[in-house]
């Protein structure tokens, strides 16, 4: 009868230990995160005619990157992550990768990065390594970035260590410094936004994110928040720019190649 709870002790006493040795690591990171545009690329001017004033960038945005990490139904241990690159501005893909892993380390609410983010780096490393010349300028994350209990999401974590722009793409809204669904559900009612973006602004007056509705099929928005290296403007116009449904097509593609591996692996 003794031993049940003397496990569940020093399993409690892990996941703390755990805990502590994440918070100080995510504190470190978190304080090398860049949220504002620091890239040289440019939007395509076919696309977005807004330029920036004098800026002499000729660099344009021409692959994006999308990674998801899908779990298998009958082991919840094994996931797939996957990569994908696309042409901005044809959203064709034109490189994909993905691996088929067993995850050891737990998930704790707060941490998921610790979990999933070195499958998806370990995808984006060997792209680079090998000098792929499709390696992607922009990575859309199928997770938060700054929408995040504590700040740093797993679009944030991503980043910061590739060093690439990255941006934040909820399917569910976290709930941080007051932003509930109820709540934002009715600003979203009261709201009147031709363009369907709504900023979510919470109770310190903290701009967290934005809910999106991404496409008109959809009534359910996506919530995007800056990952690294990118401002929340630009992160709402190239999630725009590339939702033909409601999730942005490079994570749309990445989910389905994830899921498709698992299928064939089972």
């Amino acid at each position: 009868m003794t031993r049940k709870p003397l496990f569940q002790s020093v399993i409690a006493l892990l996941n703390f230990r755990v805990h502590n040795k994440w918070i100080g690591i995510q504190d470190s990171l978190k304080r090398q995160l860049i949220t504002e545009d620091d890239f040289k690329w440019r939007l395509p001017p076919k696309i977005n005619e807004r330029e920036k004033e004098g800026s002499n960038c000729e660099i344009l945005l021409k692959y994006v990157g999308g990674v998801d990490l899908s779990f298998s139904k009958e082991d919840s241990s094994i996931a797939c992550g996957a990569l994908v690159v696309l042409d901005f501005q044809t959203l064709k893909v034109v490189y994909e990768d993905s691996s088929i892993v067993r995850l050891h380390i737990p998930y704790l609410p707060g941490f998921l990065a610790f979990r999933e983010a070195p499958v998806l780096l370990e995808l984006l490393d060997k792209m680079k390594k090998n000098a792929h010349p499709f390696y992607p300028q922009l990575l859309m994350v199928d997770g938060n970035g700054l929408l995040h209990p504590r700040g740093f999401g797993l679009a944030c974590h991503i980043g910061v260590l590739a060093d690439l722009p990255t941006v934040g793409v909820g399917k569910n809204l976290h709930h941080v410094d007051g932003l509930t669904q109820s709540r934002v559900r009715e600003i979203r009612q009261a709201a009147d936004s031709p363009e369907n973006v709504l900023p979510l602004i919470g109770d310190s007056g903290c701009t967290w994110g934005a809910a999106i509705q991404s496409s008109q099929g959809s009534l359910k928005p996506i919530f995007i928040s800056v990952g690294h290296r990118v401002s929340l403007a630009t992160a709402i116009e190239t999630v725009k720019m590339t939702c033909r449904f409601r999730v942005p097509e490079p994570i749309r593609q990445a989910d389905i190649r994830s899921r498709e591996r698992l299928r064939n692996h089972q």
